[in-house]
């Protein structure tokens, strides 16, 4: 991957690589769940105690080899004197489109065919570079897996491959791990031989194939990685459409495995949906809109707009340009128009804030308007403080509220005023300077200038507007 980041720790769709896999390996509701570290194990560790704190870890201190990888995981559980008893499912850390039901099946078929080892395979397109799948003509059965540069003619036109993934009957696989030789060119055990040990014992080796062969790709560099978010976005979007949800631009519409979606939700071109972000019955999204961990009330309307951990009401309006930061909450009806900025703030029942305006540590009650290019001062450089706003109240434009301070109920403020004092339910508050107009100082102080003359030419065009074309008093 050529980063600092361990690669299973790579993430698509709002989910490492690893934690894709182990949501699906949690869907089979297994006894045990081992995730075998050892490159940067730390951080794998402290990763897997965030998303699945009963994930249990087994450290492979040396990399010899994937049969020493899973004898490594079933020596951390017979170390705490756990039996081994039952089925055993083997999965990779990199293969983030493996689904539940994938393993599900594999799962239901080891048991009901009885085999010691099943193998998921695929059936792809082009198998170059993959072991085959060499199947008994009769009974079906795999006779052996031969890795593609060993494969005969015949062997390399099978598509039916190795996904890496197997389950095992538990006693079977702990006997066979310890017959696996490690004289090979890489000097490491390999998993796969244990197929042999057990189908030489006499045990049948068997295989379920996997619906969607994409479903087994795994990760190795930045490209794979790019490939594998497409395939699993368009599976998202494919389930939220099937249920019911408008997508007018899949291509362009980007999603987390935690959204969340009710029928009849719109999502417009442009759009990202991250993190546990939902989107209500009748809510439209987009065009242009990021959103991460917001809920988007029925009906409401959303757009382009940047949305981090806030919650829109039914029917309220969001946009364009706007900017909702975590604890925006808008009431029913209420709208973050254009240019709007909300951060921590509680938006009543019907109040608008239009545009060009900063919300920051505010309650604002019901159907009160703010009038553009207002600012909520919530921060005085050490400490952030808190402003009330009643309801039915008008706010002029370019007001500064200059917390903390509470403007009552049905309470009005002018246009330009800076209030540091708390305005009464039902007052007209005003702080700004008296204005006065100081004759001819362009004149004075520009003299020249483009400003000078377009005075100049103003103020002859009015006084020659009073001469013999005036009317008298009584005729206007």
């Amino acid at each position: 991957m050529k980063s600092t980041t361990p690669k299973v720790l790579h993430a698509i769709c709002g989910r490492s690589l690893v934690g894709h896999v182990v949501a699906a390996s949690r869907e089979l509701d297994p006894e045990h769940l081992v995730v075998v570290v050892g490159h940067a194990r730390e951080q794998v560790r402290e990763h897997l105690a965030a998303i699945d704190p009963t994930a249990r870890t087994a450290v492979q201190y040396e990399q010899n080899g994937t049969g020493h990888a899973v004898r490594t995981a079933l020596e951390e559980l017979s170390g705490d004197g756990i039996t081994l008893d039952g089925t055993v499912v083997v999965v990779c850390g990199d293969t983030p489109l493996l689904t539940g039901e994938t393993l599900r099946r594999l799962s239901e078929t080891h048991a009901a065919d009885g085999n010691a080892v099943t193998v998921l395979s695929a059936e792809v397109p082009d198998a170059t570079g993959y072991g085959r799948i060499v199947r008994d003509p009769a009974s079906g059965a795999v006779t052996e897996i031969v890795e593609h540069k060993d494969a005969t003619e015949d062997q390399r036109a099978i598509r039916e491959i190795n996904s890496g993934v197997f389950a095992f009957d538990a006693r079977l696989l702990v006997d066979a791990l310890g017959k696996v030789r490690t004289d090979n060119s890489q000097g490491e055990e390999y998993l796969t031989d244990v197929l042999g040990i057990v189908r030489e014992a006499g045990h049948r080796v068997g295989a379920a194939v996997a619906a969607d062969h994409r479903e087994i790709l795994g990760i190795n560099n930045r490209v794979q990685l790019a490939e594998a978010r497409r395939l699993l976005n368009a599976r998202l979007l494919e389930q939220a459409m099937l249920a019911g949800v408008t997508v007018v631009d899949p291509a362009s519409t980007w999603v987390d495995v935690s959204v969340t979606f009710e029928q009849d939700a719109t999502v417009h071109p442009g759009t990202q949906l991250l993190g546990s972000t939902h989107l209500a019955s009748g809510a439209e999204v987009g065009p242009q809109s990021r959103l991460k961990d917001t809920a988007v009330g029925a009906g409401a309307t959303v757009s382009f707009t940047v949305a981090d951990g806030a919650e829109v009401g039914p029917e309220a309006t969001v946009g364009p340009y706007a900017y909702l930061r975590p604890g925006a909450v808008l009431g029913l009806k209420s709208k973050a128009g254009t240019f709007v900025e909300m951060k921590n703030s509680q938006i009543g029942e019907g109040t608008k804030v239009p545009h060009l305006s900063y919300v920051g540590d505010a309650t604002i009650g019901e159907y009160t308007n703010i009038g553009a290019a207002s600012v909520f001062v919530n921060y005085d450089g050490e400490a952030k403080h808190h402003t009330t706003v009643g309801s039915h109240c008008k706010t002029g434009s370019d007001n500064m509220f200059v917390a903390p301070v509470t403007i009552g109920d049905g309470a009005y403020t002018a246009a330009g005023s800076v209030i540091t004092k708390d305005v009464p339910p039902g007052s007209l508050a005003v702080a700004r300077g008296q204005q006065r107009n100081i004759e001819g100082w362009v004149a004075r102080k520009r003299p020249g200038s483009a400003a000078a003359q377009a005075a100049s030419s103003a103020r002859q065009e009015s006084e020659s507007g009073q001469g013999s074309d005036r009317k008298p008093e009584g005729e206007r």
